[in-house]
């Protein structure tokens, strides 16, 4: 089950697509990850879907990532007299601690830390921007606003705070047990939602220790002001647009995602682009012309991977929308200006002895046109360097640790494979040519490049570099 694109797929599962015969068609489609969103699936139900997910992985014997998506918190109004209210532009509105039922004047905003934290002139959204308020005046227990855009306002609606920072912490107690519950089950991945600050990734990574990768959203405009030190602590990014969308105006998210994407890649940490890239497939069996142009130019821009949410999940199409994307990478990652791009968009190597194995072998790749860059790798940390240079050639991921395998298969251009660690040099160098054939990659007479670190079995040691034949008796042991 190779694939002919660097790019990855992330495909969220639900109610269309929850059962063993579907996720195996969306693999075969190209998806590379599976995303569990826990805002939808109970925690008591999330061990099967992981086991459906490694029974799928076993017969394809092939290495899934799965992202458990936590909810985070959810910021909502109270109920309304009626269950609903309409507001006119320039009337006052009140968000208040009172519990009883709104009306057209005012409404229970039932999150004390928001009360507390919102300040004259700060934007007050609901229901994903649909109505926009601007706060006037605070005093305990209450802030008086303006209604910039009016409309209907009703149960339960959403709210964005885009220039609020609030004192409460990314994860709820429904997280805390939903990312136990995940920790538990085995997933590869977990993605935090509504990160304002590092000390929010800190705390799951604290939780984790190491049983999963950390994945920021990055949806809230607090994010992006603090975004250096975020990615920092991060394990990899998602641009998460849908909210992001909501809480900064429109027209600077496709700004923010290129940096994002840019700044994932100096660092070498994974970037998911997610939210609406293929929004039609939903209900159309084909996507829009500007949806096709969106997907690749996320491609372009080099991003690890793109990510199908309700279109994979619920919608009525989902394996076409798999390999609609699928198709749309690939297309791109064979137009001659692909590569080009790639190049400009390099980073300069880190001071390390790591960045500068991964950087040489890129060089000799290109120099003389070697197709594969087999990386023997216990924690990943090789093949996430490599990947870092967008190398024109297929990095093959040789580790004994499976979870290493699964990780990895969210990473840009590497084909992760489990197997023993090696014995020598000699071992080494064969069976990396061995593998190479196997799957594809290389074929006898040709070149392939080796790196690894001395001592085997010494995490973070990548110190080697080695260029090997591939001849008629790796091709036999294939």
């Amino acid at each position: 089950m190779r694939r002919d694109r660097r790019t990855k797929i992330l495909a969220t599962l639900g109610p269309a697509s929850e059962n063993p015969e579907m996720i195996a068609k969306l693999f075969e489609a190209g998806a590379d990850v599976f995303r569990l969103n826990m805002s939808h699936l109970p925690r008591e139900k999330l061990k099967e879907r992981v086991e459906m997910i490694r029974a799928v992985e076993a017969r394809f014997k092939r290495p899934i990532a799965i992202l458990a998506d936590l909810q985070g918190p959810k910021l909502r109004v109270g109920a309304f007299e009626g269950d609903s209210a309409m507001l006119v532009q320039g009337q006052s509105f009140t968000l208040d601690a009172d519990k009883t039922p709104g009306t057209k004047n005012r409404v229970h905003l039932p999150h004390p830390e928001i009360l507390s934290s919102l300040e004259p002139g700060h934007t007050v959204l609901i229901d994903d921007g649909k109505l926009r308020l601007r706060v006037k005046s605070v005093k305990q227990g209450s802030a008086t606003t303006t209604v910039e855009v009016a409309g209907k306002i009703s149960n339960r609606k959403g709210v964005s705070l885009p220039d609020t920072t609030i004192p409460v912490a990314a994860m709820t107690d429904k997280d805390r047990s939903d990312l136990e519950a995940a920790l538990d089950a085995g997933v590869d991945w977990i993605a935090l939602s509504f990160v304002q600050r590092p000390e929010d990734v800190a705390e799951v990574k604290k939780v984790a220790r190491g049983r999963a990768l950390v994945m920021s959203k990055l949806e809230k405009p607090q994010a992006i002001t603090r975004l250096d030190e975020i990615m920092e602590i991060s394990d990899a990014v998602m641009v998460a647009r849908g909210d992001l969308g909501v809480e900064m105006p429109l027209e600077k998210v496709p700004g923010i995602q290129k940096r994002i994407v840019r700044t994932a890649r100096k660092l070498g940490k994974p970037v998911v682009v997610a939210t609406q890239m293929l929004e039609s497939m939903i209900t159309s069996p084909v996507p829009t012309r500007a949806e096709v142009s969106d997907v690749a130019t996320a491609v372009y821009d080099g991003a690890d991977a793109v990510m199908l949410s309700a279109e994979s999940a619920s919608g009525q199409y989902p394996v076409d929308a798999v390999a609609t994307m699928s198709r749309i990478a690939e297309e791109v990652e064979q137009d001659q200006n692909y590569w080009s791009i790639m190049r400009t968009l390099n980073a300069e190597p880190e001071a390390t002895g790591s960045d500068a194995i991964a950087a040489a072998s890129h060089q000799i790749a290109d120099t003389l046109n070697i197709k594969t860059v087999a990386a023997w790798t216990f924690s990943g940390s090789t093949a996430f360097r490599i990947a870092r240079e967008r190398p024109n050639s297929t990095v093959v991921a040789l580790t004994p640790s499976v979870n290493t395998a699964r990780r990895l298969a969210l990473v840009w251009g590497v084909h992760s494979i489990r197997t023993k660690d090696a014995s020598d040099i000699d071992d080494m160098a064969f069976r990396a040519c061995k593998f190479a054939v196997r799957e594809g990659y290389s074929a006898i007479g040709e070149r392939i490049i080796i790196v690894a670190g001395m001592p085997f079995g010494t995490p973070g040691a990548t110190n080697m570099v080695r260029i090997a034949f591939v001849n008629q008796e790796h091709a036999a042991q294939a």
